[in-house]
């Protein structure tokens, strides 16, 4: 009896043990833990990171970074972080506080701090780059491996710009003369469409400011107004009224819906709506 009791205590304990280390390789296996201030980061982070990091993202893709508030989830996902990217926008005034409030020395905070429209092709390849030296500092066996995934993210960024190209050649978008929310305004200017004027930056507009912008259109003839989801969404609602002529709401942040999930969806969203509305 004794015998077999000593037969199954070492039985008992060596499953433990297995236990205990598969627990250790499945925690292992989530990789480097990063967090990002916007869907933005997030998308790029899963590209170029893949099944070697765990991401989470603090501001709701539907959201404008400069409305958001910090909550006590948001220092919990900072205090067990290894890496924090933001953007360093004037808008993320929110992250200092955040930062100070999750107290963790051993997480490093990088800013990927790009001028211009996140939603064009220019500013994606620089961000995959500083994305990619951004996961090699914190994890750099795997350097070589983020930098080659930072690559192949740019080259599809750039097979998706000369597809895009290419249809909004179909139609002369220069010479469609466009009103539009101010944080829209690169994108439309990257995508070629002539900008006659813009609203919406720093604050919303006024009922003056819209009668000059319905002035402003009457005289150039403008025949698109463009507003911007994540921020004042219907502000150009009553110039395209007045004018009588459409009116799309774009978005500028990845994630909004299942088919904006990655840039790719989020580009392609904004030229389906721009391309539907020219043939109104």
């Amino acid at each position: 009896m004794k015998k077999v009791s000593i037969v199954l205590a070492i039985i008992i304990i060596g499953i433990l043990a297995s236990s205990l280390l598969a627990g250790c390789t499945d925690e292992g296996a989530k990789g480097i833990k990063v967090v990002t201030s916007t869907s933005h980061l997030e998308q790029l982070v899963k590209r170029i990171g893949g099944d070697r990091v765990d991401v989470i993202n603090i501001v709701p893709s539907a959201s404008h970074p400069g409305d958001f508030d910090a909550s006590p989830g948001d220092i919990k996902k900072l205090a067990d972080a290894n890496l924090f990217l933001w953007h360093n926008w004037p808008g993320e005034l929110y992250v200092p506080g955040l930062l100070e409030s999750a107290d963790n020395p051993d997480m490093t905070v990088i800013a990927i701090d790009i001028q211009g429209s996140w939603m064009t092709p220019p500013v994606q390849r620089q961000a995959a780059d500083l994305v990619a030296a951004a996961l090699s500092q914190v994890d750099s066996q795997n350097g070589a491996a983020y930098q080659d995934a930072a690559e192949d993210y740019k080259a599809a960024v750039q097979t998706e710009e000369s597809e895009i190209r290419a249809r909004l050649a179909e139609i002369d978008v220069s010479a469609v003369n466009v009103i539009c929310a101010g944080w829209q305004a690169g994108f439309l200017g990257w995508a070629g469409f002539n900008i006659v004027g813009t609203y919406g930056l720093p604050t919303a507009p006024t009922p003056a400011d819209i009668q000059d912008l319905v002035e402003l259109g009457r005289a150039e003839g403008v025949t698109l107004i463009v507003d911007n989801l994540h921020d004042n969404k219907d502000a150009g609602l009553p110039i395209a009224t007045e004018l009588g002529c459409p009116r799309v709401i774009l978005i500028n942040f990845p994630g909004v819906n299942a088919e904006t999930e990655t840039w790719e969806g989020a580009v392609n969203y904004n030229i389906n709506l721009l391309l539907e509305a020219l043939k109104e």
